[in-house]
């Protein structure tokens, strides 16, 4: 059934991956990806205008996916998808959203799960929505790179894209995040020196002010 609509949409080109990339992001369980990778077969030249059209598309998806989580809950998702892919994303949100959704675009797990976790679990949707441009990003102009630069030979070239992407940029995103963390917990401990330092000097003053007055007294 799920097949049958791919091959509807291929039909109608740019726009039909449009459309498909927009679902992606809410709620289709048939990645964007083999859309692209079949269109850009069948004409190499605009690979890079499908990667964009794929991409915008993802992003305006993302915020739609989010409320269907917030509004509908986790639920929604066992109807269309995987009970595995759903616990194992569900697990990795919990432990660390933000690097669930980065590492996430790179999964075979597809990436409606995460948009709706996000909504469920309330996580900030600004960051659901950095965070997949920058994952989905890399992932359409990667496609859209290879096709364009080597053409049809690209197509046994992106079976192993989403692996070798995830090679690299988990690393990458693994120590982004620690050196953000380190960097956020040293600017949270400065905060708290300068409140305690205000706080003792808001102190003194009034232990001199007290002075004072006794003194008038």
């Amino acid at each position: 059934m799920f097949q049958a609509v791919v091959d509807f949409l291929k039909d109608f080109g740019p726009l039909g991956l449009f459309i498909h990339a927009f679902l992606d992001a809410v709620i289709f369980p048939i990645p964007a990806f083999f859309l692209q990778v079949s269109l850009s077969i069948l004409n190499p030249s605009t690979a890079l205008w499908l990667a964009t059209v794929g991409y915008i598309a993802c992003l305006l998806g993302t915020p739609v996916g989010y409320y269907l989580g917030k509004v509908m809950g986790k639920s929604v998702l066992y109807k269309f998808l995987k009970k595995e892919w759903i616990d194992a994303a569900t697990d990795k949100f919990q432990k660390n959203g933000e690097a669930a959704i980065l590492i996430g675009s790179f999964t075979p797990i597809p990436f409606k799960v995460f948009t709706i976790l996000s909504g469920c679990l309330n996580f900030p949707i600004w960051r659901l929505i950095g965070y997949a441009a920058i994952g989905r990003g890399l992932k359409f102009y990667i496609v859209g790179l290879l096709f364009y630069f080597y053409g049809r030979a690209a197509e046994s070239m992106v079976k192993d894209v989403s692996l070798y992407i995830f090679i690299v940029a988990v690393p990458l995103i693994v120590i982004f995040l620690l050196i953000r963390k380190r960097r956020n917990k040293k600017k949270a401990l400065a905060e708290k020196q300068t409140e305690a330092e205000a706080s003792q000097t808001e102190q003194i003053k009034a232990t001199e002010s007290t002075n004072t007055i006794q003194i008038d007294s």
